[in-house]
């Protein structure tokens, strides 16, 4: 999907696994890696991408940085032909940008990235490093496990309702979608796109690691032109 000059594309497992970590052969991972660059029209060799450790450090990347950057689960740039990527299977894949000032992002937010409001620090480093305007910051969130399926014990759920609020658990199934919203509207941001998709029991050609524990990533990427 093209946006004026930003591009932003979701892969799925018809694009094979992306991801080096998990229990793959390197040369299936830079096969598919090089296929997703040829399809998406970018030079492979000028990706970036993560060693995401659950966290909420946001590193700001250009073209002198190094391609694999180490201990973060967010990346900003406002270089244009540098791709960005988010890996993951079930967690949450957010993508955001500011057309307006040519500022995108790449964000991995599963659960403890989202109790440390990763989006939000996203966000608000994009307003104060870059000067964009919290009205003009469009974020989508892609295909993750949804409320549906997101079931986790009850300490964790009362971790939710008292950090976030009651309306994001129930019966111990926690909505990291909702606060990951939540979170974004509290500093202005508001235009957020939500996938339905649930990779947990949605049928659709994702990866979950809830069903299987031995599978590959898809990813989230971004660009700007």
């Amino acid at each position: 999907m093209i946006m004026n000059n930003i591009k932003h594309y979701f892969t799925n497992t018809n694009h094979g696994n992306l991801a080096y970590h998990v229990n793959d052969i390197k040369e299936n991972v830079d096969k598919n890696r090089k296929n997703l660059a040829i399809k998406l029209s970018y030079k492979n060799e000028d990706l970036v991408y993560m060693n995401q450790v659950h966290g909420n450090n946001v590193e700001i990347v250009d073209e002198n940085s190094p391609k694999l950057i180490e201990d973060a689960d967010g990346i900003i740039t406002a270089c244009k032909n540098l791709p960005l990527m988010v890996m993951v299977a079930d967690c949450i894949p957010i993508l955001m940008y500011d057309e307006k000032k040519g500022v995108i992002a790449a964000v991995h937010a599963g659960r403890n990235c989202t109790f440390l409001k990763i989006a939000q620090i996203t966000a608000n480093k994009m307003i104060e490093k870059f000067d964009c305007k919290a009205k003009d910051i469009k974020v989508i969130l892609g295909p993750s496990i949804q409320k549906c399926c997101y079931e986790v014990n009850e300490e964790l759920e009362n971790i939710v309702k008292t950090s976030f609020g009651k309306e994001f658990a129930s019966n111990r199934y926690i909505d990291l979608q909702g606060i990951n919203k939540k979170l974004l509207n509290d500093i202005g941001v508001e235009d957020i796109e939500i996938s339905s998709i649930c990779t947990k029991c949605s049928n659709k050609p994702y990866f979950s690691y809830r069903n299987d524990k031995t599978c590959g990533r898809f990813a989230g990427i971004i660009m700007q032109e």
